[in-house]
């Protein structure tokens, strides 16, 4: 999945609960997005339904996130973690989770830097600064 659409995405998410709900075969990827899929019990119900799941628009008029978007940046910040890519983010990420006391802590607080580098990138036309990402973070695990 390098360049999957919105679709994909969704029905992505979306088989994982699925498989995961009746207990299947998964692959890596599908077992690390069944573990974030349930921190997140609050998107269950999006994920039930793959067809209503792509018809379904998320543009935070009803002050509700996109659970597709959330999902698939934890799945990033996993992946990065796992490769160390960019370099340094997974010892802040791991330093940030001992300080909140929680992974899912530090992924949501991770998110936060990992958005306002991709805004900041697309802004200025120029690729993400992946320093300022890991800066960021280390920032977010070295304050209170």
């Amino acid at each position: 999945m390098f360049n999957p659409s919105q679709e994909d995405v969704r029905r992505f998410f979306c088989d994982v609960y699925a498989k995961h709900r009746q207990g299947l075969p998964m692959e890596p990827l599908e077992t690390i997005a069944a573990g974030w899929i349930d921190e997140h019990p609050e998107y269950h119900e999006d994920l039930l339904d793959a067809d209503a799941a792509v018809a379904r628009v998320y543009d935070g008029s009803n002050g509700r996130e996109n659970p597709f978007l959330h999902l698939s940046m934890h799945l990033s910040i996993s992946e990065q973690c796992s490769i160390d890519q960019p370099r340094g983010i997974r010892q802040a990420v791991e330093l940030l989770a001992a300080r909140r006391g929680s992974l899912l802590h530090a992924h949501h607080e991770a998110m936060d830097c990992l958005g306002q580098m991709m805004w900041e990138s697309q802004r200025a036309g120029r690729p993400p600064d992946g320093d300022g990402y890991v800066a960021c973070v280390q920032r977010r695990a070295t304050k209170d």
